[in-house]
């Protein structure tokens, strides 16, 4: 029954967009888009989806799955319309994969606890990476690369931990935290002297740049999602100056009508009073 009932509603959806594709009755918004213009809201829905997991609102998370899923069925109709697949290509595609990559559940595969599993799917990726070079290796820029697949439009900080996790499977990677950290002062250095030096633009944006890619690493090496860290940090920001911007108002003031030592003040005393909740 509810096999049944999903497949209703699915139904019901690629309905709504073949609808909304329509020549002649379709919507003027919908029928101009292609793969290019949809893509930026993909990733936009997929931010809302993390959001909405981030403030654990459920109800908001139900919508934002749904628009998300929407995507995949926009990508899909467009696709069926050009004649290079649809959503039940999507579908099998998808749930094969997922079988291939689970030996120990649709297989006689026997991976025990969750660490094998991850070396497990790492080692079927890498396996399929590798016969999809070798189908276009004449046309490949270059030889096959342990860093190949890893996309160019992910979040810079999301994309340099991936990077480093690929080259970490093949043996480049420092063996403990003490190293990284050494890295970071090192690059630290590196880039407080070319500030000291009135550095170009361009070698302090390097530096500046090496030295985050470290900061990505050493998450990696704590067991920390950059990204998801740095969202929790922008959040806290958000609220602590909102409080400044509060106890300013109190005081028939704005950050404006401020100065950074008031503010600064304050900010201290939030601080003080986080720790003691934490």
């Amino acid at each position: 029954m509810t096999s049944s009932r999903n497949s209703e509603y699915i139904d019901q959806l690629i309905e709504i967009m073949e609808n909304l594709r329509d020549p002649e009755s379709g919507c003027p918004w919908d029928l101009e888009q292609n793969f290019e213009t949809i893509a930026p809201h993909t990733i936009e829905e997929a931010y809302e989806v993390a959001e909405a997991i981030a403030r654990n609102d459920m109800q908001e998370l139900k919508d934002e799955l749904g628009d998300l899923m929407f995507q995949v069925v926009f990508y899909a109709q467009m696709a069926k319309e050009a004649g290079h697949f649809d959503f039940n290509d999507v579908v099998q595609a998808i749930s094969e994969k997922m079988i291939r990559r689970h030996p120990h559940v649709f297989g006689t595969a026997d991976i025990a606890t969750a660490e094998a599993q991850t070396i497990a799917w790492e080692e079927v990726k890498a396996r399929e990476r590798a016969m999809k070079s070798a189908s276009y290796r004449d046309a490949a820029p270059h030889p096959p690369s342990a860093l190949d697949g890893v996309a160019e439009t992910l979040p810079a900080l999301t994309r340099a931990v991936k990077l480093q996790k690929r080259a970490a499977r093949v043996g480049f990677d420092w063996p403990s935290i003490t190293p990284v950290l050494d890295k970071i002062r090192e690059e630290l250095g590196e880039l407080q002297a070319e500030i000291d030096t009135q550095g170009s633009e361009t070698r302090i944006a390097e530096e500046y740049g090496d030295l985050l890619f470290v900061m990505a690493n050493l998450g990696r090496h704590l067991h920390l999602e950059p990204e998801t860290v740095l969202r929790a940090a922008n959040r806290k920001f958000i609220r602590r100056f909102q409080v400044i911007e509060q106890a300013l108002s109190e005081k028939g003031k704005t950050p404006a009508d401020s100065n950074l030592e008031e503010m600064d003040e304050i900010w201290n005393k939030i601080r003080i009073q986080d720790k003691k909740h934490i």
